[in-house]
């Protein structure tokens, strides 16, 4: 009969390493099929070539889908996005808001956000829907309202992410959302070895959001990590 190891059971080194990797092969076929499980229209997959093209990184399709369910839990109205990118990501918030919902959406390079809006048109998004400001986004969000929005998205420049959680808070609405995109960058987030400032400042970020009381935090493993924290 099969079971588990009992109090007095032994494991050989090539026991475990056989379990080894067995469940981190398992864990890695649910994370695909966990990413792909929400299929993506013509439109993200346009909007995804021209990230590409243009060698931008691109929200993972699961991560697209968190977003989304994220904005739909806070029934969103306002959402404002640090890093429009080709539209990707703007995509999936907008189909998770409101019909009514604006989506505010900055991001340095004008060029970029002419692709998003090809791509919001493209998914049948009135214009209306979406703000596009063009220019960097620690000079753009201190010009947002204070507790005005439900959902803030922050997938900019990885130095500026406290920056960015500042902000944040002070945007966001009691029961509003932040999260941040890019949480584990590619696996160095946990290397205990040496890492560039970007990183340092990714552990500062988990640590900072962890560690304050007015949130109520979660580390989503979809894509490259997905944190998100809830303001009371």
């Amino acid at each position: 009969m099969c079971g588990f190891p009992g109090p007095t059971d032994t494991v050989t080194p090539r026991q475990s390493r056989g379990q080894e990797r067995a469940i981190t092969g398992n864990r890695q076929t649910s994370w695909a099929f966990a990413d792909a499980y929400v299929a993506e229209d013509e439109a993200l997959r346009w909007a995804r070539d021209r990230a590409r093209d243009a060698g931008l990184r691109s929200v993972s399709p699961g991560t697209g889908a968190a977003l989304r369910l994220l904005a739909a839990t806070v029934d969103a109205k306002a959402v404002a996005e640090i890093g429009t990118g080709c539209g990707v990501s703007g995509i999936h918030l907008l189909h998770g808001m409101r019909p009514d919902g604006v989506l505010t959406t900055v991001d340095p390079e004008p060029e970029h956000q002419q692709f998003a809006r090809q791509a919001f048109r493209a998914c049948g998004f009135a214009s209306n829907r979406a703000r596009f400001i063009p220019g960097r986004a620690l000079e753009v969000l201190p010009r947002l309202a204070d507790a005005g929005y439900d959902l803030v998205f922050c997938d900019g420049d990885r130095l500026e992410v406290l920056d960015y959680l500042a902000e944040s808070l002070r945007l966001l609405r009691p029961g509003g959302v932040v999260v941040f995109e890019g949480a584990f960058a590619h696996g160095r987030t946990v290397d205990s070895g040496p890492q560039p400032t970007e990183v340092v400042r990714l552990r500062e970020l988990l640590r900072t959001v962890r560690e304050i009381p007015e949130l109520v935090p979660s580390l989503l493993p979809v894509g490259d990590g997905l944190l998100c924290a809830v303001k009371r």
